[in-house]
C-alpha cells in the first residue's frame, strides 16, 4: 500500500475540488494512484450529480461579465436550490467561471435540444453532399462526426471548458453539484460583442 501524503491529496483535492477526505479516501482506493484517483472522485462525482438532478431549482443568481476593456459582454441567469447556495462563494466563482467561458467560446445555444432542427437538417445535407461515393456506413459515420462537432462546438453544455479542455461544461457543472450537495442548472445566458450583428 502507497504512503498517502498530504502534498498528494492537495494535489487531487486542487484538481477536482473534492472534500478532502474523499480525495484521501479515492487515493487509499487507488493505491496513491492520483490520476486512478481523479476518476473515481469523477465517477462518484456524476452519481451525485445525476441523483440530484430531478430536484428543482428555483433559487440563484443573474450575472454580468464584461471582458476585453468592454467590448465583449455576457450575461448569465444559473440557478441551484437555495438561496443559501446562492449566495455562497463557490456558487458565484463557478457562475463567473461559466459567464468567462461564454465570453471567450462563444457558445449560441445551452443544449443540442435547442438547436433548430432545420439548421441540423441543412448541416446534415451538406455532409451528405461531401460523402457522396463512399460506403454508406463510412458515409453515415462521416456526417454524424460533423453533426457532433456542431453540437461540440455551438452547444455550451458539450463545449470544453475554457479553464480545463479535459472536460465539458457538464462535467464541469456536474463537479459543482457535487461539491456544493445542489442541483445547478444554467438558465440561459446572452453574450453581445461591439459590432456584432444580433
Amino acid at each position: 500500500m502507497a504512503e498517502i501524503t498530504a502534498k498528494t491529496v492537495m494535489a487531487l483535492r486542487e484538481k477536482t475540488n473534492a472534500a478532502m477526505m474523499e480525495c484521501k479516501a479515492a487515493l487509499k482506493e487507488a493505491d496513491g494512484d492520483l490520476e486512478k484517483a481523479e476518476v473515481i472522485l469523477r465517477k462518484k462525482g456524476t452519481i451525485k450529480a445525476e441523483k440530484k438532478a430531478d430536484r428543482q431549482t428555483k433559487e440563484g443568481i443573474i450575472a454580468s461579465y464584461i471582458h476585453m476593456a468592454g467590448r465583449i459582454g455576457v450575461l448569465i441567469e444559473v440557478n441551484c436550490e437555495t438561496d443559501f447556495v446562492a449566495r455562497n462563494e463557490i456558487f458565484q466563482a463557478f457562475v463567473r467561471d461559466i459567464s468567462l467561458h461564454i465570453a471567450a467560446a462563444n457558445p449560441k445555444f445551452l443544449g443540442r435540444e435547442e438547436i433548430p432542427e432545420a439548421l441540423l437538417a441543412t448541416e446534415r445535407e451538406i455532409a451528405l453532399d461531401q460523402v457522396k461515393g463512399k460506403p454508406e456506413a463510412i458515409a453515415e459515420k462521416i456526417v454524424q462526426g460533423k453533426i457532433d462537432k456542431i453540437f461540440s462546438e455551438q452547444c455550451l453544455y458539450e463545449q470544453a471548458f475554457i479553464k480545463n479542455p479535459d472536460i465539458t461544461i457538464a462535467d464541469f457543472v456536474k463537479s459543482k453539484i457535487a461539491e456544493l450537495g445542489e442541483n445547478l442548472v444554467v438558465r440561459r445566458f446572452v453574450r453581445w460583442a461591439v459590432g456584432e450583428e444580433i
